[in-house]
């Protein structure tokens, strides 16, 4: 895959992936939940998950690894809300 590509792919992954930063903060902040959608954020989830698999039996360490950090801020907000909520 021509290394442009391969660029693109690291930047939407990036931005996707740190876009759920500035909500933990919020969340942490405000210390309050009630907006945050447990059925959205839980599906998210899932489907994060489900990427992460998807990752690993393709050998996509890329995709795992964003997802996977990716995972980790949706649960951190899930967390918070079970805390705050």
């Amino acid at each position: 895959m021509p290394a442009s590509i391969e660029l693109i792919g690291s930047v939407a992954a990036t931005i996707t992936t740190f876009a759920w930063l500035p909500q933990i903060i919020k969340i942490l902040r405000d210390k309050q939940t009630s907006d945050i959608s447990w059925g959205t954020t839980g599906t998210l989830a899932a489907g994060v998950l489900l990427w992460i698999i998807y990752g690993l039996f393709i050998g996509s360490w890329p995709l795992v690894l964003a997802n996977v950090v990716t995972f980790l801020f949706i649960a951190t907000i899930l967390g918070l809300k079970l805390r705050y909520g």
